[in-house]
C-alpha cells in the first residue's frame, strides 16, 4: 500500500481554518449538551485527565485542526489529542488507508504481512544510523516496558536510570522510571530504579559562573552518583529528549553530546522515550536528531499513527536480536490496520515536507510567545522546538514560584474562547498539529495572550 493509491490531497491545505469562521461558539461552553453527556458517561467512565475536569466538554467530531463539540462550538486544536494528531483529525489518505487494510484483514498475530513489511523497510531507511529492529505494540507504555528488557537483555545488567519530572507511562515498570508517585504502584520503585536530575536552563541545579547551565557539572553527578549509589549493574540511562508531562522542557544543546559519551564510555546503553517527540512533532522524524546523538533504544508513539494505537521500539543493529530473548510479541502490535496508519502518516510527512513546516511553526510561535513574555510579567519563560510548546507562568521571576492558579485559569479562559488544548499545573503546553497554517497558529496563541492578559489582571499582576 503506497499513497500512489490513494487520491491526492494536499495536507497542508488539510490544516487550513477558517479564521472567519472558527473558533464558532454558539453556545457558552461547556454547553448544555457537553454536560449532558458528561454526565452520562461519567456516571461509569472514572480516572479523567485535569484536561476533562477542569473543561468537561464532549468532543463530537474534527477535522484537520478543528474540533467541534455536540453543541455545535467549533474549537482550534492546540493539543493534537494530547501530541496524537499530529497530521490533523481524521486525515483523509490514514483514513483511507486504515480502512482498506480493515476491509482485508484486521489481525493476523506477529505474521508477516507485506503492509508490515512496508512499514518495516521505511523505517530502516528514515531512521538515522543503524536503528534497524524494530518491534511494533499498542502503547506508549508497552512500548516503554519492552524497550527496558531490551535494555537488560542486550546488556546483561538490570539496574536503570532516569530523571526528575520525566514521564514513561504508567504500569510498573515505567512509572518507576518517572515522577508518578502513588501507593497503589506499590511501596517502592522497581528495584534498581535510579533518578537524577536532567538539565533545565530555567531551573538549573548547577550553573557556571557566568549565569548560564552547567552541563559538565550534571555529567559529573551522574558519574559519581552511579559510583556511590548503583551496585554496578546499571543496563540503561532512559529519559525523554524533551520533557512533555514535565513541562515542554528542552535540553542545552550540548547535554545529549556529552551523555552519549558518558554512557558510552561507562558501557551504559542509552534509551531515548520519544513516545511523546517522535514523528515530525519537533520538526525531525526523532527529537534525538536535533543533537545528532543515536540512541542504543528508542520508543515511538502518540504521532506515529495519528491516532491509531501502534507505537514501536527501534533498537541500533547489534541490539536487534536481543528482542528474541524478550518474549516481544503482543496481540495488537503490527496488525495490517496500525501498519497503515504508521507507513501513511510517514509518507505524508515525506511528501508534505512537514518536518520543514514543524519547524518553521515552532520560529514563529517561539517569537511571538517571547512578546508574551515581554508583556506579562507572570510569564517566566517559554520554549519551542516546532510544534512542541510551553509557557510556564510563575508568581515572581526572582524566585520563579509556580503560579499554578494562573495556570488553571489561562487553560479555562483561552477554552472558552475557542481553543482546544494542555493544562499542566503553572506550565501551559501546546502541540498544534505540524498541518497547521501559520495564520491558525498565530490566532491560537493570540487567544492564549487575550487569556494570559485577563488572568493577571484578575489576579492583580
Amino acid at each position: 500500500m503506497t499513497t500512489s493509491t490513494l487520491s491526492h490531497f494536499d495536507t497542508l491545505e488539510w490544516g487550513h481554518v477558517d479564521l472567519q469562521r472558527v473558533p464558532h461558539l454558539p453556545v457558552p461552553p461547556p454547553g448544555p449538551k457537553s454536560k449532558h453527556w458528561h454526565e452520562r458517561c461519567t456516571k461509569y467512565f472514572k480516572g479523567l485527565s485535569s484536561q476533562v475536569k477542569l473543561f468537561p466538554v464532549s468532543f463530537e467530531s474534527g477535522a484537520g485542526c478543528v474540533l467541534k463539540d455536540v453543541d455545535g462550538n467549533e474549537y482550534i486544536d492546540f493539543s493534537s489529542g494530547i501530541y496524537v494528531t499530529t497530521l490533523g483529525h481524521c486525515h483523509p489518505k490514514i483514513t483511507e488507508g486504515i480502512a482498506k487494510a480493515a476491509s482485508q484483514l484486521m489481525n493476523a498475530h506477529d505474521f508477516t504481512t507485506p503492509i508490515k513489511t512496508e512499514l518495516m523497510e521505511k523505517l530502516a531507511s528514515i531512521l538515522p544510523g543503524d536503528l534497524t529492529g524494530f518491534q511494533l505494540y499498542d502503547s506508549g507504555t508497552a512500548a516503554v516496558e519492552a524497550g527496558i528488557r531490551v535494555l537488560r537483555a542486550a546488556s546483561g545488567k538490570h539496574e536503570t536510570v532516569s530523571c526528575f519530572n520525566d514521564f514513561h507511562g504508567k504500569t510498573y515498570g515505567a512509572v518507576s522510571l518517572g515522577h508518578i508517585r502513588s501507593h497503589v504502584y506499590g511501596a517502592a520503585r522497581a528495584p534498581g530504579s535510579h533518578m537524577v536530575p536532567r538539565p533545565d536552563a530555567y531551573r538549573p541545579v548547577w550553573i557556571k559562573p557566568d549565569g548560564t547551565i552547567d552541563t559538565d557539572a550534571y555529567i559529573k553527578f551522574y558519574g559519581e552518583y552511579l559510583d556511590k549509589a548503583t551496585i554496578g549493574a546499571v543496563a540503561g540511562f532512559v529519559l525523554e529528549p524533551i520533557q512533555g508531562w514535565g513541562g515542554s522542557v528542552m535540553p542545552p544543546d550540548d547535554f545529549f553530546p556529552k551523555l552519549r559519551k558518558f554512557c558510552d564510555d561507562r558501557k551504559i546503553l542509552l534509551m531515548a522515550d520519544e513516545v511523546l517527540t517522535s514523528w515530525g512533532r519537533t520538526g525531525k522524524f526523532l527529537a534525538m536528531e536535533h543533537w545528532g546523538v543515536v540512541p542504543d533504544v528508542v520508543t515511538m508513539g502518540k504521532g506515529f499513527g495519528n491516532g491509531f494505537p501502534v507505537t514501536c521500539v527501534a533498537v541500533r543493529e547489534k541490539y536487534k536480536e536481543s528482542f528474541e530473548s524478550i518474549s516481544a510479541s503482543s496481540s495488537y502490535g503490527g496488525n495490517p490496520m496500525a501498519c497503515a496508519a504508521a507507513l501513511i502518516s510517514t509518507q505524508v510527512i515525506e511528501e508534505e515536507n512537514l518536518l520543514e513546516h514543524a519547524t518553521h511553526l515552532g520560529n514563529i510561535a517561539l517569537a511571538r510567545m517571547e512578546k508574551m513574555k515581554a508583556q506579562h510579567k507572570i510569564v517566566g519563560d517559554v520554549r519551542a522546538k516546532g510544534c512542541l510548546m510551553g509557557i510556564e507562568l510563575v508568581k515572581d521571576r526572582i524566585t520563579k514560584e509556580p503560579f499554578d492558579q494562573a495556570g488553571t485559569l489561562v487553560y479555562q479562559k483561552a477554552f472558552r474562547k475557542g481553543l482546544a488544548w494542555i493544562p499542566a499545573g503553572h506550565i501551559l503546553r501546546m502541540s498544534p498539529p505540524i498541518v497547521m497554517d501559520e495564520a491558525t497558529l498565530m490566532k491560537g496563541l493570540d487567544l492564549i495572550d487575550e487569556a494570559i492578559g485577563e488572568t493577571a489582571k484578575e489576579l492583580g499582576y
